[in-house]
């Protein structure tokens, strides 16, 4: 197996178009055929906002909201099981459980919403409806709760198939006055460097990515991918990295702040590739930009969660693709559209380190000899 490239080869790459970029993605490509075929994947999901409260206030987030802002809330448990319940009627066996980060530490509102549903910290009202997801519906969770403590990781791990967290960048710079991630204590990138690192020693099926062109470099971008990569060989346990690309949007810090645009991805897409462990997956959200089938050709092999029912709250103006749309885009390309579960099939065929006895069980009646879903798009 070819090892992975280093960040030092690509320094040079960060505006090259045209031809140059062509070879580049079609070294991407042929890497991404080699490791993973002729399958695109996405797995089948339900997003449920849990919270939209957090204590960190991102330049680029539209999804949190402060309180006494229309939208800010704690959902219910009723509220989340008549979106899982629904999902599931569509045939969905994700729910992703995105919220904001650790609000009850910023806000009374919070720590009042918590109480009265019998809890102190968000994380632990959330173990007890990934638990109620689990053995009322079947459907397996994914949890993006952000940066995360050993014994929340701890608390999760057997109520969920995965979790996840954006990286986003390790610039430190970003943290500084002015920058996007200034007075977000969950976006320090030591702190998002540790929730990797834990998740990997309690071995844990880990989603991850960057976010680009929130002001990082591009030398810190391959910093970031390098991150990433380092902390893989150790663990084991990154299934999953999205490069995910900014979009502006109203009432944001960065409303006017540039977009990166069609090429920038394309590059970006392609050096992960060729940076990151082969038997990572490579992801990027096709509801993010108009021309999402050309990372086909820069060596991605997954689309992401995709919803039948939900909204994306992070994107909530980005539609997501019809999947039959999907379906037929990705084999216009080449390649045949499968469904997948939230957790991959190399971490299903190592359930005793990766998954617990109970979700392991769960998995096995949903997946098929192969480990991708049972049913196909309905």
């Amino acid at each position: 197996m070819t090892p992975p490239r280093q960040a030092a080869d690509f320094q040079a790459f960060e505006h090259i178009r045209g031809d140059a970029l062509a070879a580049l993605c079609h070294e991407a490509a042929a890497l991404r055929d080699a490791h993973w075929g002729r399958t695109i994947t996405y797995s089948r999901k339900v997003f449920v906002p849990l919270t939209t409260l957090c204590r960190d206030d991102c330049g680029y987030c539209v999804f949190v909201k402060r309180p006494g802002e229309p939208g800010a809330r704690v959902m219910t448990p009723g509220q989340v099981m008549a979106v899982v319940e629904g999902g599931a009627a569509l045939g969905c066996k994700e729910v992703l459980f995105s919220l904001g980060e650790k609000p009850e530490r910023r806000y009374q509102m919070a720590r009042d919403a918590l109480a009265t549903l019998g809890h102190e910290r968000m994380t632990d009202y959330l173990r007890a409806l990934c638990e109620r997801v689990l053995s009322e519906t079947g459907l397996l969770p994914h949890v993006n709760a952000g940066t995360l403590d050993d014994d929340e990781i701890a608390m999760l791990k057997p109520v969920s198939g995965s979790m996840g967290m954006m990286l986003e960048s390790v610039s430190k710079k970003l943290c500084e006055p002015g920058g996007p991630h200034h007075g977000c204590p969950d976006k320090v990138p030591v702190q998002r460097l540790r929730t990797l690192e834990r998740a990997g020693r309690q071995g844990v099926p880990f989603t991850t990515g960057i976010l680009i062109g929130i002001g990082e470099t591009w030398a810190e971008r391959l910093e970031t991918l390098g991150a990433i990569n380092e902390i893989h060989a150790r663990h084991g346990h990154i299934q999953e990295v999205i490069v995910q690309n900014f979009r502006a949007k109203p009432g944001i810090a960065m409303a006017n702040h540039p977009e990166p645009d069609h090429d920038d991805m394309r590059r970006t897409l392609a050096v992960a590739r060729l940076m990151l462990a082969p038997t990572i997956s490579l992801q990027a959200p096709p509801n993010l930009s108009p021309d999402y089938l050309d990372y086909v050709d820069c060596g991605l092999n997954d689309w992401g969660g995709v919803s039948p029912l939900t909204i994306d709250h992070i994107n909530p103006e980005r539609a997501w693709p019809h999947i039959e749309r999907l379906a037929a885009g990705t084999a216009s390309k080449g390649y045949q559209l499968q469904e997948r579960l939230t957790v991959y099939p190399r971490y299903i065929a190592k359930a005793a380190r990766y998954l617990d006895p109970a979700v392991a069980r769960q998995v096995g009646v949903m997946a098929r000899a192969d480990g991708l879903a049972l049913r196909q798009i309905q």
